[in-house]
């Protein structure tokens, strides 16, 4: 469960880079290869610098099948995980935790994941991709949680 709401004193102003973003059906699986995206301050390669610009790369989405193969992820993979990327080349990386698996459904944003962990091994490990929190498998907790603050 590797999820959390925070609750601002004030709102935030909407502006060219700060936008809101939908929340996804409830129970919602995104299929094999959906495009995402994960954005973030973390670093650039395994034990390599930090950004000096907010980064954003495509992640195509995993499938539970493919992701929780003996050969990528195994029993790790729980049905409120989504699991992203694995290609060797692009992945979240140390310091984008807590970010955001953006993906566009029907002409809208939404919120899919929230970076979760990924390969110890480094992070642009081949069949190890990226691992999200499922936002939709807890939007029944999001929306009772939040209903106070709406």
């Amino acid at each position: 469960n590797d999820i959390a709401l925070i609750k601002l004193e004030q709102a935030v102003e909407e502006s060219e880079t700060i936008q809101t973003a939908c929340l996804p059906p409830a129970d919602l699986v995104l299929p094999n290869n959906y495009p995402c995206y994960v954005t973030g301050w973390g670093r650039l390669a395994t034990n390599g610098p930090l950004p000096d610009i907010l980064q954003q790369a495509l992640l195509p989405v995993v499938d539970r099948e493919t992701c929780s193969k003996f050969s990528w992820w195994g029993s790790k993979i729980k049905t409120t995980m989504v699991c992203a990327g694995g290609d060797g080349i692009v992945a979240g990386c140390n310091g984008d935790s807590g970010g955001p698996l953006n993906c566009q459904r029907d002409g809208l944003w939404e919120v899919d994941g929230v970076v979760s962990f990924g390969s110890a091994l480094g992070c642009n490990t081949a069949r190890k991709p990226t691992v999200f929190t499922r936002v939709a498998a807890y939007i029944d907790w999001i929306q009772e949680v939040g209903a106070p603050f709406a």
